[in-house]
């Protein structure tokens, strides 16, 4: 009963959660607090920062409920990513909203930078592509409405930070303005190789340096914590790490060659990779992993919308989420639901892509938009593993964790469109899993080898699909696609909706190249597997 205990929190777009876990690996309690969302623009996402940390002290006094805070070792946290945010330094004070990462109120800032020819630059330097879903625009928006002149950021009066920042400035009381390094990578601000700020980027994104945070390693060092009930003061951070990232590490990944999948409001599909060298002529995204001593690349590709692919269809049907799911038919019937909502991202990276729904006949019913629903998941992130085979080799199996994987069937449906196995541990809050786990590790309690040893009692989703039936399917697929990405106006015999990116011709042709890339891939992958 004495043991040490090591607490999680997983800081999310829709919820905040608490794991406290022990020194076998076990979960040991549980928590967590919803988050709202709020959408006050059509293309607009944000959220309070006072709610996010109100959540996070509801959180972590629900887990801690009956247990003996004095036990906690040490603090895991990982967040969700790319939101950003500004605030007093002498108050604490939020100035406007987080600015979520789906937001895509800064798309026409984007599509001038764009036409500019910046994005080659931007991602030789960042490893991303210029797009309003990383901080970087964000950052600049909030300066433009809440210091315009830059006086105040000059005088380092303010803070930008993702969220990661902020709940380490709330953590410890207001006294280090912090970001973890992969964090950092995802910010489009960091020279990817180098790890630090890159000054052309702040010139071209108009940010005072001194409203940026100091870099640190993923294992800190990080102030301890300060009035955080039913803490005692002085409980160390441990870890911070980005939410995917700490999935990554939770899986037990610790060397190139495994690929994680995670299904949340959007998808995250990750491998490590040797080397940023290994990322040269990619559609995905070079970033740093963690920094436990030694700097992790990998190989990242993100999806706009999956999981709210299907909350959004779920509402507009009037039905709960599990409930759409559950009538889902066999087969779309050659329905499609491309959810370009703001736009493609990975491997696409098309912000003129608008939002379709093709394939409509009279016969067309509620099962078969939900079949096409859960086939948008599947096959965005297909699409995506396809492009890190080039980089990896082969992926043969998918490591799966979110809230999503709950749904058995979108398992094999992912299994069966994508040609290989997907496994799925019983445990699905891998990202609280793996930022306490890299807490463990700080503190002695676990070694890697112990962690990437450790029974994950997986359930396992072997491909079930003829390969000639999945190749038809994939290619149905990607024929929807290339009509989201055309002008809405000739894409005969299907439904669009406004897309708040706005693309440029430099933009287009990175996503065309994009195109020919994975379908190359994808013929290259079935002649390995022959």
């Amino acid at each position: 009963m004495n043991q040490p205990l090591l607490l999680a929190v997983d800081q999310g777009t829709s919820a905040t959660k608490a794991l406290l876990v022990d020194a076998s690996g076990a979960v040991v309690a549980s928590a967590s607090a919803q988050l709202a969302i709020d959408h006050p623009r059509p293309g607009w996402a944000q959220q309070s920062a006072e709610d996010i940390w109100d959540s996070v002290l509801e959180a972590v006094a629900k887990c801690l409920a009956g247990q003996d805070p004095s036990r906690v070792a040490g603090i895991g946290l990982s967040n969700q990513r790319e939101s950003c945010l500004l605030w007093e330094r002498a108050t604490g004070r939020p100035l406007g909203p987080v600015i979520g990462w789906q937001d895509r109120r800064t798309a026409d800032r984007c599509a001038t930078l764009l036409a500019d020819g910046l994005d080659a630059d931007v991602r030789r330097t960042t490893g991303l592509p210029l797009d309003p879903m990383f901080s970087a625009l964000k950052a600049q928006w909030l300066l433009d409405t809440h210091d315009p002149d830059r006086t105040r950021s000059r005088r380092g009066e303010l803070c930008l930070g993702t969220v990661d920042s902020w709940l380490l400035w709330r953590l410890g009381g207001g006294w280090e303005h912090l970001i973890e390094l992969g964090n950092a990578a995802r910010t489009q601000l960091l020279d990817v190789r180098r790890r630090d700020w890159d000054e052309r980027l702040l010139d071209v994104f108009g940010i005072p340096a001194g409203t940026l945070p100091r870099i640190t390693a993923s294992t800190g060092p990080f102030p301890a914590v300060r009035d955080v009930p039913p803490l005692p003061d002085g409980t160390p951070v441990l870890s911070v790490l980005g939410d995917s990232h700490a999935a990554l590490f939770g899986h037990g990944v610790f060397v190139p060659g495994s690929v994680k999948v995670t299904y949340g409001t959007g998808s995250s599909v990750m491998g490590l990779i040797p080397g940023p060298e290994r990322a040269e002529g990619s559609p995905l995204c070079l970033t740093l992993a963690w920094d436990d001593g030694t700097p992790a690349y990998a190989l990242e590709g993100n999806i706009r919308s999956s999981g709210a692919t299907v909350r959004w269809l779920a509402g507009l049907l009037r039905l709960g989420e599990a409930e759409l799911a559950g009538l889902a038919a066999p087969d779309s019937a050659g329905v499609h639901l491309v959810p370009a909502f703001g736009g493609l991202a990975a491997p696409w990276w098309d912000n003129d892509a608008t939002g379709l729904l093709s394939g409509l006949t009279f016969a067309t019913g509620v099962p078969e938009l939900a079949r096409a629903a859960l086939e948008s998941v599947a096959f965005q992130i297909e699409d995506v593993v396809a492009g890190l085979d080039s980089a990896t080799g082969r992926v043969t199996a998918l490591l799966a964790d979110g809230g999503a994987t709950d749904n058995a069937a979108l398992m094999q449906l992912q299994a069966d469109t994508s040609g290989r196995i997907v496994r799925r541990p019983r445990n699905r809050d891998l990202s609280a899993l793996g930022t306490a786990h890299m807490a463990g590790c700080a503190l002695g309690m676990f070694t890697k080898t112990r962690l990437a040893g450790l029974p994950r009692g997986e359930e396992v989703y072997r491909p079930r699909r003829p390969d000639d039936e999945r190749e038809r399917a994939l290619g149905a697929w990607h024929e929807a696609v290339a009509r989201a990405r055309a002008d809405a106006g000739t894409a005969p015999g299907s439904l669009t909706t406004d897309s708040e990116g706005v693309g440029t011709d430099p933009g287009s042709a990175t996503a065309s190249r994009a195109r020919v890339a994975v379908e190359d891939e994808h013929r290259d992958s079935r002649r390995r597997a022959q």
